[in-house]
């Protein structure tokens, strides 16, 4: 219907002008008065048709954000509050209030062998990055549950972006694209895994001290390089009850303000931590606040974050994986 009735107002204004200067007598004439007057009735027609344009394209931009938006709430789908005894919460800020489409990725997924997550990050916004989101997040839900090792599930999202890149530049070079990617696999005793691809590592949130679940160096995002032969996960100790496990995209760190200073999340998740015990919705609402103070209500780049808390009783004793004899962590602080 809105292509039927898009050429009918530019007809009418068009319409309007010819008339007036054909029939009405003050267009023929050559008086100061009657220019004046021509000169205003083919001003106001332009301006018209000029704001009839605007008004369109804004309603077709304004679809094409509602269709890319539903678009990318069906690739990030809502995350369950629990997923086999872990509690999740996870939001996205977009560092453009009217754009609904970025490249951030994430998915908590419950397997035989632990809860898999994927963080990520392409390079890039709009529909390139959507498609990008699509492909990786299409393999990592499709494959989760039949590779036990991350370290092939990793080479199977290179495989997919690598796929995905020669379609989509079938007919020129595959420009210089590239994706973050951290994947990590919590086990039912409470041990964690993972293989980062240039993704920021996740921080450790138990009790009240802060500190990354990592400190080892990453390998180069997918798409820069390919992998190395050997993929082994770095083991980052054990989940205990009560704790909590950050991830987020680099938009996070990198957040400024009007003085340049950058965003310090270890800070905002220790003042989160003051209300101990807290809720995974907590750490995101007082992060999210705390961000947009900091930038003044206008981060720079998407911030995706996503909360995982450890809500199991206590370590399944048959569970995947060995307890560690010398902890990678502080002991764990007991709550009531």
């Amino acid at each position: 219907m809105f292509g039927i009735r898009w050429p009918l107002l530019p007809t009418a204004w068009g319409a309007l002008a010819i008339a007036y200067k054909l029939i009405c007598p003050l267009a023929r004439q050559d008086g100061l008065v009657a220019r004046i007057a021509t000169s205003a009735v083919f001003f106001a027609v332009g301006t018209g048709l000029v704001l009839h344009v605007r008004q369109a394209l804004l309603r077709e931009l304004n679809q094409a954000r509602r269709v890319a938006g539903a678009a990318q709430s069906v690739l990030l789908r809502p995350l369950p509050p629990r997923v086999d005894g872990l509690d999740v919460a996870a939001a996205r800020l977009s560092a453009d209030r009217g754009a609904t489409v970025g490249g951030d990725l994430y998915e908590v997924i419950a397997t035989e062998h632990g809860v898999r997550v994927v963080m990520g990050d392409v390079r890039g916004h709009g529909l390139p990055a959507l498609g990008t989101v699509a492909a990786l997040l299409g393999c990592f839900r499709e494959t989760v549950h039949d590779e036990p090792d991350l370290g092939l599930l990793l080479r199977r999202l290179e495989r997919a972006l690598d796929r995905h890149l020669r379609e989509r530049h079938s007919d020129t070079p595959v420009a210089e694209e590239f994706v973050t990617v951290l994947l990590a696999e919590i086990r039912a005793n409470g041990e964690t895994y993972a293989v980062n691809c240039g993704h920021p590592w996740p921080y450790l949130l138990r009790g009240t001290g802060v500190e990354p679940l990592c400190r080892a160096d990453p390998l180069p995002p997918l798409g820069l390089f390919p992998l190395p032969g050997e993929l082994p996960p770095t083991p980052c100790g054990r989940l205990l009850q009560g704790d909590s496990l950050i991830f987020f995209t680099d938009g996070a760190e990198d957040a400024r303000d009007t003085r340049g200073r950058f965003f310090s999340l270890p800070e905002a998740l220790t003042m989160a931590a003051h209300d101990h015990p807290v809720s995974p919705q907590q750490i995101l609402r007082t992060i999210l606040a705390a961000i947009l103070r900091h930038t003044a209500g206008r981060p720079t780049d998407d911030i995706a974050l996503l909360v995982l808390e450890n809500a199991r009783l206590s370590p399944h004793p048959g569970a995947r994986g060995t307890v560690r004899t010398t902890p990678t962590h502080p002991q764990p602080t007991t709550h009531p």
